[in-house]
Formats: C-alpha cells, structure tokens, sequence
C-alpha cells in the first residue's frame, strides 16, 4: 500500500470557488417581507445573511450549494477541504490507499461524540454508508463504487470500490457522518433535526426566516472561535443584505452585491473579500425538445448572447468569460475558443434550422435579484435574434421540485435554467458526471440539458479509473472541446466570489466551491 499526503487531493489551481455547487443563487437581507428575524446584540452571537434559505439539512440529501454549507455548519466527514480545497483529516487521523486506488482504510478518532452523546465509532461510519447505499439519497452519487464497507476495529474501517476510482477521497469529503440513532429513530424527522459531530450544534430551523446553531461544549477538535451561536438568515433581495452589514444587523453577508462593492469598501468598518472560484454560470439547455435539439439553435443563441456584456451588466465586471464547460480554476480544466457575438451569423443558423421568425421559448430560475437580473439579460440579447423569452421565477425548493421530480426528458416541461455549478467535491470529475453523463438526467443527476453522447460518458467513466495524471488531464481535454462544441449550454461567465463582514468578525469566509465555513469564527 502506498501512503497518501494529506496535501493529495484536487490539483485545483489558485483555488477559491464560489456559489453554486448544483445550483444558482445570489442576492438580499433581511426577508422578502422586511422581517429581519429575532437577532441578539450579544457579541457572541452572530448573524449571517446569505441568499436563499436551505433546502434540506439531511447530510446525505442535499445538492443545492446552500443546503450543502448548511449541513456542513453542524457536521463532518472522515475527511475534509481547507479554504483552498485541499484534502484535510477530519473525523479520520490516518488513512492508507492501495495502488489502485480501490481499497481504502481509516483509522479514526477516538475522542469524538455526536450532538446526542452517542459515540463515534467505525459502527457508525458503517451505518451512515448503509444508509447512504440502500435509500434513495443524492448522496449515493458518491458512493456508486463502494462495493463492501468492513469494520476492522472500533476506530478502522475499510472500503473495497467494485473498480478503481481516483477521485474516491475527494468523494470521501462530501459524505458528513450522523449520528445512527437520529436517522434509524425517527427518520421521518431526521432532515429538521440534525445530529453531527460539528464544533456548532443544531438549535431550530425556521424554513423561510431563520435556521440557527450553538457552540457544542464537548466538541473533540480545538478552535479559534469565541461564537456562542450563529444565526443564517436567507435574504434574498441585495439592497436589503447591504442594509444589514451596513447597520450591523447582519455581521456576514453572501453574495456581495456587486454594485455595492465600491460603496461598501469605503467604510472603514467593513471588509469586502474578493476570491476567483469555480463556479460555471450558464443557461441549461434541455438538447431533447424542440427546437433545441438542432444543435445549429443551440449556436446561435450563444452567438446572440454577449459574455463580456454579460459580465459588465449583471456581474459589475467581477468575473471571467465561461470559456470551457468549467471554471480556468478548476482541475484539467482546457481552455475553449469562445463563441464571438454575431447576430446575422445567429439569424442565418436560425433560418437555416427552420426559425428565420425565430421563437418562443420559457427560461426558468430561481428568484434571487441577480438571477432575475441575469434573465432579463439573456431575454434581451435573444430577443436580437427573433427569440421570444418569458421568464419564470420560482423559489428555490419550488424550482427544485420542478426539475427533479419529472422521471424523463419527455416528461418535464423545463427548456431553459439559467444556472450556476461549481463542483463541491473538489475533482473534474465533479465538475463533469452529474453534467454531462447520459446517465444522470433528472432525476438521477444534474443533467439538466439532457446532453447525451455516449462517446462522452464512455470519457467520463475512464477518467476516474485512470491514475496517470496527464492521461486524465488528456481525456478531460476531450471532454471539454467536445462538449462546448456541442452547446448544450449559452455559456455566460464565472464568479468572483464577493463577501462583506465587519471588522470585528474573523474565521468566516467563503470556500472555493461556495460553501460557508463557520467552524472558526471570532469576534473581537
């Protein structure tokens, strides 16, 4: 067996992602309807107002970028990601891979308890999995290879992969550990409730309002953090998030709205944090109804749509053009020629697919400011072309429900989702499976343009089954020319990450991927 270093793990460039790790999202403060929620004066308690509210907080059941950072407030994994997204030990002390990258062992903590004072031990780890293996569970996505789970001692546990699959760490780092008793008690409840082994423990959820967590005393790990309790605040509308960080009724903001970022940095009390990320925005194309399917529509629409635009109007200029089907931050990421607007280039493709008229067509997203701003901008640059688009805003879980519960492409009503992903996993193969792989249309996964190339996902597959890096980072070149030449997306830009906090706050910030670590915050 080879011993594998901590520092192992993504190959991520500059590192820091942002938002969006299934899903879009962006702007507000206090809640739609101007209540700001029960917030304490009490130093040692903070507020935290962030764009949408969560969706689920079942460790094994969530796929939105909000949820997922919700979950990870109050839980842990055997491993985890630094604020670079780097592979850390968590929940395990030790771990040894075999040459194929098949057979991983852990040796675990023996120090740690879960929220109910239930132990934590090789048992549990066992039972999370068989949860994760034998129920319906996004969770399972990450797993697909785990083909024996075998407890070796109370703090050693051993997986056994049906084949080799190189990125099975970084999988390793998304899957939080529950307390057994929460889930196999009262499973029915077990998503309001939740049970972790986290520095914060979970105190209520108010879905709409507020969800709010305390310092657990017996936590295991050593902190920086003198935080009693945190309270996360979904606001969707931006003005009103700007209101709370500038009267210090919020002490963190996410997203920074980014034409407040000047105005902001200009009070002394403030700080506004700037970090590249790897999150890809986008609209989603369903490749599977007309008259997307002809992949000449597919074209012009992105031939139509202006990305330096895009980014100068609904991004202030903070960002990057979207030039592959994944952010230049994220592993083997292949940079892409890009489409350069032309409208008469776009009417000829239109009129040559059957539509010199051009046509009507729905875009639907979620109903945070940005994304509405960013779907009157993309209505207005089709509109160019003879593309008549009406927008449909749902809230999130709504929208959630919308795309993931239709069993076949045939089935849903869904022809264009404006987007964001960044690959929460940390590996190109995050950034690319759940996307792309014909295998993963809704409801299996996020392939939510329904693309469909055999070629492609017989790519997908033995890239993960492959250990040379530059190998990999061959097929991961195919992959991407492949597929941004096939358009199953208008491909719109990345993100830069914008969070504001006061001064006094330290120990929170915003990871690559877009999540929100809370695990060390201070208060000065």
């Amino acid at each position: 067996m080879k011993k594998i270093k901590w520092m192992f793990g993504m190959l991520l460039l500059t590192v820091v992602l942002g938002l969006a790790a299934c899903s879009s999202s962006e702007d507000d403060a206090e809640s739609s309807n101007g209540e700001s929620g029960d917030i304490s004066s009490d130093p040692s308690n903070i507020n935290i107002a962030i764009e949408q509210d969560f969706i689920s907080l079942d460790p094994h059941d969530v796929g939105d970028t909000v949820s997922i950072f919700g979950t990870r407030s109050m839980y842990e994994g055997l491993l985890g990601f630094d604020e670079n997204m780097e592979l850390e030990p968590v929940l395990a002390e030790d771990y040894q891979v075999n040459d194929e990258s098949s057979e991983f062992t852990f040796q675990l903590r023996e120090d740690v308890t879960f929220h109910d004072g239930e132990p934590f031990n090789a048992e549990a780890v066992k039972a999370n999995f068989d949860r994760i293996m034998n129920e319906d569970l996004r969770a399972a996505n990450n797993v697909r290879y785990v083909e024996n789970v075998e407890v070796l001692g109370e703090y050693e546990i051993q997986f056994t992969l049906s084949e080799p699959y190189s990125p099975m760490l970084n999988k390793f780092a998304m899957i939080l550990m529950a307390s057994p008793k929460a889930f196999q008690d009262d499973p029915d409840n077990f998503p309001m409730n939740p049970v972790g082994t986290g520095a914060f423990q979970f105190e209520e959820w108010n879905q709409g309002s507020s969800m709010v967590v305390s310092k657990y005393e017996d936590y295991w790990g050593e902190t920086d953090s003198n935080v009693e309790q945190v309270t996360f605040q979904p606001v969707p509308e931006n003005g009103s998030r700007v209101a709370m960080l500038q009267t210090g009724e919020a002490d963190f903001i996410y997203p920074v709205p980014h034409n407040n970022v000047e105005e902001l940095k200009n009070n002394s009390d403030l700080v506004i944090e700037e970090t590249p990320s790897t999150i890809a925005r986008y609209v989603s194309i369903n490749t599977q109804k007309e008259p997307f399917n002809d992949p000449q529509v597919r074209e012009a629409m992105n031939l139509a749509v202006d990305q330096e635009a895009f980014l100068a109007v609904v991004k202030d200029g903070y960002g990057e053009p979207l030039s592959s089907t994944m952010s230049s931050q994220t592993q083997f990421y292949q940079e892409q020629e890009l489409f350069e607007t032309d409208i008469e280039k776009a009417k000829d493709l239109l009129a040559d697919a059957g539509y010199p008229d051009g046509f009507s067509a729905e875009i639907w997203g979620n109903t945070a400011s940005e994304t509405s701003t960013g779907m009157q901008f993309v209505q207005q640059q089709l509109e160019q072309v003879g593309i008549d688009l009406e927008i449909r805003s749902m809230e999130e879980a709504t929208l959630s429900d919308a795309i993931y519960t239709p069993e076949t492409a045939e089935d849903t009503d869904l022809q264009m989702w404006y987007v964001s992903w960044s690959p929460s996993s940390g590996d190109a193969d995050g950034a690319t499976r759940s996307l792309f792989h014909n295998e993963f249309f809704p409801p299996n996964g996020a392939n939510t343009a329904y693309y469909d190339n055999q070629q492609v996902s017989e790519w997908i597959d033995e890239a993960v089954q492959e250990s040379d890096l530059d190998a990999q980072a061959d097929i991961y070149a195919d992959i991407q020319e492949t597929i941004y030449s096939e358009v199953p997306w208008i491909y719109l830009g990345t993100d830069t990450i914008l969070s504001g906090h006061t001064s006094s706050l330290e120990g929170v910030y915003v990871l690559p991927d877009g999540s929100v670590s809370i695990r060390n915050a201070n208060v000065n």
